[in-house]
């Protein structure tokens, strides 16, 4: 595979030692929607070792806009198992795990836990706090990102939760204010937009690349702008303010 993987082994900061790294991890992708589509492509092609696709939904003709793994022929069919159709012939040589039934609970916190890496792309509040909670159960780094119309967000939380916040710091509870893509619209890059930016965090995770975590980044499109904020520890967390180790 020295084709394939050739600019990574030429990059310092990569280089064979963490290509290594790179081909061993294992990722659990939280929805295969925009973001996941994306996200999933660029560890794919990087050689992620092996890539779990978490989603139970099906293909909808209104995806087809933006979640890029998906043709006509594919409506109705489930996600998770078209999406690992595709990128099995994109990268043959890495192990890819379509899951289609709801993961919640045990269920969800043991596909975390057999996981080095979490990314969460999903949609609603309900699991983003659900994966957020085994994530922190599990000492798990927690990759996390959302878009609406020309806007996106993205925040890289844990793996050590003791000293640093979870997404439930930025969130304790559910956000009703925070728009959905398919009430409000979305452009269509926007999602690719972050699932990209996910999976650039994902790489440097196993190639042992310094992240800025606990720090929340909003991309506006339409001004072509980006802007950081810090999060803070809550201490009254309902998720990570009782964790003593990580």
């Amino acid at each position: 595979m020295l084709s394939r993987d050739a600019r990574h082994l030429a990059l310092r900061q990569v280089g064979n030692d963490g290509q290594q790294r790179i081909a061993a991890g294992t990722v659990l992708l939280i929805g295969a929607g925009g973001i996941g589509c994306a996200a999933a492509q660029y560890l794919a092609s990087s050689g992620i070792g092996h890539l779990k696709i978490a989603d139970f939904d099906t293909v909808d003709e209104t995806n087809l806009g933006r979640q890029v793994l998906y043709t006509p022929d594919d409506v109705d069919e489930r996600k998770a198992e078209v999406a690992a159709k595709r990128l099995a012939a994109l990268n043959p040589d890495i192990e890819i795990t379509p899951i289609t039934q709801r993961l919640q609970d045990a269920s969800l916190v043991d596909a975390i836990a057999s996981s080095d890496l979490v990314l969460d792309g999903c949609d609603n509040f309900v699991t983003r706090f659900q994966v957020n909670d085994a994530c922190v159960e599990t000492g798990r780094r927690l990759i996390s990102g959302s878009a609406v119309r020309l806007e996106g967000q993205l925040a890289v939380f844990g793996p050590d939760y003791t000293t640093t916040p979870c997404y439930r710091c930025l969130y304790a509870e559910a956000d009703e204010s925070i728009d959905s893509c398919a009430g409000n619209g979305v452009l269509s890059p926007v999602p690719g937009v972050i699932g990209t930016m996910m999976a650039v965090e994902a790489l440097k995770f196993f190639a042992d690349i310094e992240s800025d975590i606990s720090t929340l980044h909003l991309y506006d499109a339409a001004a072509f702008e980006f802007h950081s904020l810090k999060i803070q520890k809550r201490e009254e967390c309902p998720s990570c303010a009782t964790i003593s180790t990580p």
